[in-house]
C-alpha cells in the first residue's frame, strides 16, 4: 500500500482538489493524474461501474500519480472491502444520517483494532507478498485510509453533534444539491435557508478540527471555499469538461 498523499496534505491543513467520475474507463482516470489533480473519486454510486473494473481504474491512478478514492453505493462493510482491497485508499459514503452510521462505515474500513475490516492477500497488501509484515501492514494501512462520510440529509444535520463525535472519521464532505433537495427545496441550493444550513454545518465541522468536504464548479469556487476552511473540493468529470469545453468554444465567437 502506498502513502495516502491526499490525506497527508489535509493532516497538513493544506487543500485538495479532485474530480468525481462515473466512467468505467481507466484512461480518464489516467489523464487526471497526468493533468495534476489531487484525487480520482470513483462514483460507485450514481454509475455503472462494477467492482471488477475497480482494479484497473486504481491501477491508472497508481500509475499517474493521483489518489484513488471511491464513493461506495451502500454501506455494505463487504462491498466497501472489495473497494478497499482493490487498492482504493478511501471511502466517501452518501446517505448516513446518524452516529451509528458513521460508526458503521468506520468499522467496515478500519482493521482491528480500530474497525472490523477482514485480511486478505489481495492487491492493497501486496498480496501479503510485499516487503511489510502483516502488523505492519495493518498499522499502515488504518493510517492511510480516509473516512469521508456525506452529510446530504436533513436528519444528518439534526444529528451532525453526535456524528462529528465518532473515532476514525477524518471529515464529512457536504452535498448541497441532495441537501436541498432533502430541505424541500427541489430547484437547487441556492437558497438562504440552504446557504445558511451548509455554513453552519461548514462551521462546526471545522470547529471539532475536522476536514471540510464539498462539491467546487470552478477554480474561483474553489479558492472562494478554501478561504472559508474548506479543504476538500471536488468537480465531477461532466462538469469539468463542460466548463474546459466551453472556455474552448469562447475561440469560434
Amino acid at each position: 500500500m502506498r502513502e495516502n498523499t491526499v490525506k497527508t496534505r489535509l493532516k497538513n491543513g493544506q487543500p485538495v482538489l479532485g474530480i468525481i467520475s462515473n466512467t468505467t474507463d481507466a484512461t480518464v482516470a489516467e489523464l487526471c493524474g497526468f493533468s495534476g489533480l489531487d484525487f480520482y473519486m470513483i462514483d460507485g454510486e450514481h454509475s455503472s461501474v462494477s467492482t471488477a473494473q475497480i482494479p484497473d481504474i486504481v491501477r491508472a491512478c497508481e500509475g499517474s500519480g493521483i489518489t484513488p478514492l471511491a464513493r461506495v453505493r451502500a454501506n455494505d462493510p463487504k462491498l466497501i472491502l472489495q473497494f478497499l482491497d482493490a487498492g482504493v485508499m478511501g471511502i466517501m459514503m452518501p446517505g448516513l444520517k446518524t452516529a451509528a452510521d458513521v460508526e458503521s462505515l468506520v468499522r467496515a474500513v478500519k482493521y482491528p483494532p480500530m474497525g472490523e475490516r477482514g485480511l486478505g492477500p489481495v492487491r492493497s497488501a501486496d498480496y501479503l507478498l510485499g516487503t511489510m509484515s502483516q502488523g505492519e501492514y495493518v498499522s499502515f494501512a488504518n493510517d492511510q485510509t480516509l473516512v469521508l462520510p456525506m452529510i446530504e440529509d436533513k436528519e444528518a444535520v439534526d444529528n451532525l453533534d453526535d456524528m462529528l463525535k465518532i473515532d476514525g472519521v477524518d471529515g464529512f464532505v457536504i452535498s448541497p444539491r441532495d441537501l436541498a433537495m432533502s430541505m424541500g427545496y427541489y430547484d437547487g441550493p441556492g437558497h438562504d435557508e440552504v446557504r445558511k444550513t451548509i455554513g453552519g454545518v461548514v462551521e462546526k465541522i471545522k470547529a471539532a478540527g475536522l476536514v471540510v468536504g464539498t462539491t467546487a464548479a470552478s477554480g474561483d469556487q474553489a479558492k472562494t471555499l478554501i478561504d472559508r476552511g474548506v479543504l476538500f473540493c471536488l468537480n465531477s468529470f461532466a462538469g469539468l469538461l463542460k466548463s474546459a469545453a466551453g472556455d474552448f468554444m469562447k475561440g469560434r465567437s
